[in-house]
């Protein structure tokens, strides 16, 4: 279970009515759930209109343009962390969201079950 955040790369651009072409190139995986309870602590409050979208059904996507806004979501989530596995989380989400910030071609998707 859990919701997994997961960095594509386009790999082409598609032509005419096809959409772009995008393989998976690094993967957080969530199967504890750690995300989605760090999310309830926050969810509402009006700091994290972004990650107050994450589906644990479906998907969210974030373009490379809005990395500066999920960064500054995820720095409200450290700031409710407690479990060594929460401050750890948060800064793989944080890692992959820098790495997706320096490409043009990218995209975070925050993938439910």
């Amino acid at each position: 279970m859990g919701v997994d955040a997961v960095l594509y790369r386009q790999i082409s651009a598609g032509n005419g009515r096809h959409r772009p072409a995008y393989v998976s190139i690094e993967v957080v995986a969530d199967p504890q759930d750690v995300l989605l309870d760090l999310l309830k602590r926050v969810r509402g409050g009006g700091r994290t209109p972004l990650l107050d979208r994450v589906d644990p059904l479906g998907e969210l996507t974030v373009g490379t343009e809005r990395m500066p806004q999920l960064l500054g979501e995820l720095r409200c989530l450290a700031e409710v962390v407690g479990a060594p596995v929460e401050i750890d989380h948060v800064h793989r989400l944080a890692r992959l969201a820098r790495r997706c910030a320096e490409r043009s071609d990218a995209e975070i998707r925050f993938e439910g079950d």
